[in-house]
């Protein structure tokens, strides 16, 4: 039976590019010279943004952004945490890239997938969906149809391990 797995990846090798991009920007823009502002990897797929106002950490995101949607990373996988103000004139923002596909949202997906009445059968593994089906044409709908959904979702979705 064809089926095909439903994922949610990011490319890290262009996420440490797109992060090295936006640190250099940063040392060579003359807005940032003599403010502290700085871009940290954090462990987990996290970046620490800090500044030494909120407008300079609105900026310094945006510049973050610019380089990850550069680089092909969607800004569907980027979570942006709470600004936090710390010590003296300091605001802090973790933005966390998302990889996989939650439980509730890979429920959603599944529910998607259903409703749509195909004669293909979704279910959860781990954090992928995967889609068999007797048909690919129905396999091709479903692809279509998620492809359509990803707003809604709020997932950057990908389609791997075709099989026939």
């Amino acid at each position: 039976m064809p089926s095909f797995d439903v994922v949610s990846q990011v490319n890290m090798a262009e996420f440490d590019n797109a992060l090295n991009q936006a640190q250099k920007e940063l040392e060579t823009r003359y807005d940032f010279k003599g403010a502290r502002a700085s871009l940290e990897r954090l462990p987990g797929n996290v970046v620490q943004l800090k500044a030494a106002s909120d407008d300079r950490l609105s900026a310094l995101r945006e510049l973050l952004f610019t380089k990850l949607a550069k680089r092909g990373i969607s800004l569907r996988n980027v979570d942006t945490g709470r600004v936090e103000e710390s010590g003296v004139q300091l605001y802090k923002q973790p933005v966390t890239i998302r990889e996989g596909i939650a439980t509730d949202k890979a429920r959603q997906v599944v529910a998607a997938v259903k409703e749509s009445g195909l004669k293909v059968q979704p279910s959860i593994q781990g954090d992928t969906v995967r889609v068999t089906g007797k048909s690919r044409d129905d396999l091709q709908s479903v692809i279509a149809l998620l492809r359509g959904r990803m707003d809604a979702l709020e997932l950057e979705l990908q389609f791997t391990n075709f099989r026939d």
